[in-house]
């Protein structure tokens, strides 16, 4: 194991003997131990690295393992590092309730069995390096984040010219160009905004992703029943029945759950397209803690085995020449749900419509009424 791979533990304590016998028994795990004899040179290590763990005797001299500890909460860096309090005389309730007042995640009593400190240390090395993991991929979805957004903002006027400049072609020079050079004019025209739509599909994307999440009092009746009426008007030559059950009220951003409405519905709009009878249900199911909201069509729906593939970016079941689409929306669907500390879920059978189903935490009306206060407040 490469030295800069090596997760390091603070030892503590002010007699040398001692931080040479936690060190040989430690050594197994092959992390690197750093010694410190002193709460005040605890400190200035602290202040140079990252520690997975300390481990602190209580009793030392000057500044014994408590006020060490006291003075390590406060430090907004090192609040959250973990401390094993290791002691041979104090076995007092009351001594020990104060060093886990202080933080202390375990209280270990002299001497120390190996086996049991080995075991004890090994779970907080694996726990600091998932943690650690889960940092830099964190760290690295953002990034990616802020990458397509600037890409994705950047081809927007590229391709803007390219299609004004396609349809003053056709405009201005149509009786020059034959049927082939206008048909041709036409594809550049058309992929490009189907690229353009592809563009804002992501720059959406990445600002929900970005986006806080801005919490009030939501009539889910209301909000389907206006989506309903936007998509309506978008297509006036539908005759589509839909059936909207008495939803109950959630707490949410009201701007993020409305885009989701508007993306499952649409969809069950443009997948019930070639029915003679298309059918729209948007209803709930009621659970312990939450709400399960869905939308149902009888469209053409989908093969199960690909269900957990539908939330991904780019993903499709069907071409884009059955149905039009970039295969973002339930991506971003999925996302604004999970900034909501819900899940979303799918069913559905080939040629026998298709279910989704998303879930928001159970209304609190105390909040709803302490959301609304501070509403009208900033008004």
């Amino acid at each position: 194991m490469e030295f800069e791979d090596k997760i390091s533990i603070l030892l503590v304590d002010d007699h040398y003997e001692n931080l040479l016998a936690l060190e040989a028994i430690l050594d197994r795990l092959g992390q690197n131990l750093v010694k410190a004899s002193s709460g005040e040179e605890a400190l200035k290590c602290l202040l140079d690295q990252d520690f997975a763990l300390i481990l602190m005797d209580v009793q030392m001299p000057t500044m014994d393992g408590f006020e060490t500890a006291r003075l390590i909460r406060n430090r907004e860096k090192t609040k959250d590092t973990p401390i094993i309090f290791l002691t041979a005389i104090n076995r007092d309730a009351s001594h020990i309730s104060y060093g886990y007042s202080l933080g202390a995640v375990d209280y270990i009593f002299k001497p120390l069995n190996p086996e049991i400190l080995v075991s004890k240390v090994s779970v907080f090395v694996e726990l600091f390096k998932k943690t650690k993991e889960l940092k830099q991929q964190l760290a690295a979805y953002k990034e990616l984040e802020t990458f397509t957004y600037s890409i994705s903002h950047d081809l927007g006027a590229p391709l803007r010219m390219i299609n004004s400049f396609s349809s003053l072609l056709l405009e201005r020079y149509s009786k020059v160009l034959d049927e082939s050079g206008k048909e041709f004019l036409n594809i550049i025209s058309s992929q490009a905004k189907q690229m353009k739509q592809l563009i804002d599909d992501l720059l959406n994307f990445s600002r929900i992703s970005q986006k806080g999440v801005d919490r009030s009092s939501i009539s889910m009746n209301e909000l389907a029943e206006y989506v309903v009426t936007e998509i309506k008007k978008l297509l006036p030559d539908r005759t589509i029945d839909i059936i909207i059950d008495e939803l109950p009220p959630t707490l949410g951003d009201r701007t993020m759950i409305k885009q989701v409405l508007y993306n499952l519905i649409s969809n069950s709009f443009k997948y019930t397209r070639y029915k003679d009878k298309p059918l729209i249900k948007i209803g709930y199911i009621a659970r312990d803690n939450e709400i399960v909201y869905f939308v149902e069509d009888n469209g053409v729906g989908f093969d199960m085995q690909y269900a957990n593939k539908l939330f991904d970016v780019f993903q499709r079941l069907h071409s884009e020449v059955e149905f039009e689409g970039t295969g973002i929306g339930l991506a971003i669907v999925r996302r604004i749900i999970q900034k909501h500390g819900g899940k979303v879920f799918a069913e559905g059978k080939v040629n026998n419509g298709a279910k989704f189903l998303f879930s928001l935490p159970k209304i609190n009306f105390e909040e709803v009424k302490l959301l609304d206060k501070n509403s009208e407040a900033g008004e």
